[in-house]
Order: structure tokens, then sequence, then C-alpha cells
């Protein structure tokens, strides 16, 4: 029997009673479902998934899409699958990392985000390599309403170009080809959940974007501001990661980061899949 216990006040639900690697019957995905609206995230400790069961555990919830470079390390059995490695090709910590260290809702530069994704912990570092999230709703319930008022309507201009040295400033320079395949993604500034209704934060990270018909002297201190008050310790959770966990999230309401570890001496190994989605309204 199902077992939902809160992680903490505002944000994440951990779900207990529960073996993702065995087929789930439609009530306990319909319950799952209903316990992620607005959690942010669901926590399932302990568990035991090949790929394969990843894959059939994430399709309970919509379709999966990759839409992340396909040179950055695809599962070789399971291209569904994202592998987030320090290793290099012999298995060894390489002293790189994959990981983005700031906040952000993945695709934002997309036309269609993710609807969410599930990551799963294979081997995590002794210390380090967390994962922080943000609960995007509390945090727009949470502002005065003159605030809401201002920003009803709005649209923010969302580069994955400008983004890219930002989050990964290990990565080599967007070129020619990516630039011309990257255009800039108009966003709403507030995202209505395409389930529930709610209203939530969609400002993503601390890239300076910019707000559409604004000036930017406005614009930046504006989005400065939001995501400054986004990310305030009653609105957030850090995740200390353990073999075994898995990590189901609502992309619509959330952003998250990874946290630095010691890539040069320690091995952290995640498979990620992602759940397509629609256009945000």
């Amino acid at each position: 029997m199902l077992q939902f216990r809160p992680v903490t006040e505002v944000i994440g639900t951990e779900v207990l009673g529960i073996d993702l690697s065995e087929p789930l019957s439609a009530s306990i995905v319909d319950q799952l479902s209903e316990a992620l609206m607005g959690a942010t995230f669901l926590l399932f400790r302990g568990q035991k998934m090949t790929p394969a069961q990843q894959i059939a555990f994430t399709r309970c919830f919509g379709e999966i899409v990759t839409y992340y470079d396909p040179t950055e390390n695809p599962h070789p059995d399971h291209p569904e699958v994202m592998v987030l490695s320090n290793l290099n090709a012999e298995g060894k910590p390489s002293g790189k990392s994959t990981s983005a260290y700031l906040w952000h809702s993945d695709g934002h530069y997309l036309r269609e985000p993710p609807l969410g994704s599930v990551l799963y912990g294979v081997e995590v570092p002794p210390e380090g390599g967390d994962t922080w999230f943000a609960n995007m709703q509390a945090a727009y319930d949470a502002l005065p309403q003159a605030m809401k008022d201002r920003l009803d309507g709005l649209t923010v201009i969302i580069s994955r170009v400008q983004s890219r040295p930002y989050n990964f400033p290990n990565k080599p320079p967007v070129t020619p080809e990516q630039r011309a395949a990257w255009p800039d993604m108009p966003q709403p500034l507030v995202r209505a959940h395409p389930v529930s209704g709610r209203k939530a934060l969609y400002i993503g990270s601390n890239v300076p974007w910019r707000i559409a018909g604004m000036p930017d002297e406005e614009s930046a201190p504006l989005i400065t501001e939001l995501q400054a008050f986004s990310v305030r310790p009653e609105f957030t959770y850090r995740h200390e990661w353990r073999v075994g966990d898995a990590i189901l999230w609502d992309n619509a309401i959330s952003m998250h980061k990874a946290t630095p570890f010691d890539v040069a001496n320690h091995r952290r190994v995640m498979h990620r899949t992602t759940i397509s989605g629609g256009v945000p309204f």
C-alpha cells in the first residue's frame, strides 16, 4: 500500500511502499500523478531499476523525449536514457562534470519544454553532487498582489545561446550551426500548470533574460528580483543522493540545480529520462 510523506512543508513528497522495477497499475499511476500535483517532485528511496525499467516507469506519465545533444552520453543500449556521469571512457573520474550548477527549468529554450523528468542515482559521491529543487508555484503564491498584477501577461525571452556559457562554462563555444538552430524563445513569465491551471513563476536561472517590450533598465532588475525571490529557503530543498534514489519532478512548476563535488576523485553516475510536454501558456 502506498504511503505519502511530505519532504518539507512546501516542497516534495516521499513515496513509500512501491517498487519502480515492477509494472504499475493504472490506479497506482493515478495516485502518483495526483500526489505530484503541486508537490514539485516525488522521491522514491531504495529502488533497483535497470534502464529498461526506468523507461517503462517514465512512460507511465507520457512519451519520452530526448531533446539533448546526442553526443552528451546517451545510454549505449537505451538512447532514451541520458547518462549524467563524470567518468571517462576507461570508467575513471574524468575531472569534468556534465551537470548545470545554475537554477533552471529543463528545456526552457524549447517551444515545447518537457513535462518532467526522472533522475535515478546509480553511483553517488560521498559528499556533494546534491540537487536543489525550488517550488515555483509556492514562490508565485507568496508574491504581493501588486507584483502578480504587474507580471500578468508578460513574456520573457529565453536564449539557449546566451545561457550556454553560464550553465556549461566548460563546454566549447556555441558553433555557428548551433546558433542558427537555437533561436531565442518567448515564454510566459508566469506559467499556468497544464493540468491544475495553478500559476507558477517561469523565469529560470540567473542568466540575464529580457522581458519583451520592456526597457532593459526595467527588465533586468525585475527578473533579478524574481529569480532571487523564487529560491528563498522556504521554497527550496537540497537533496543528498543515496544509491537507489529516484526523483520524478514536475518541470512546469519547478527549478533545480546541481551542486559541485570532487569530480577528479569521486564517481557520480545518474540516469535521466524525460517526459515530453506541450507549449507553456
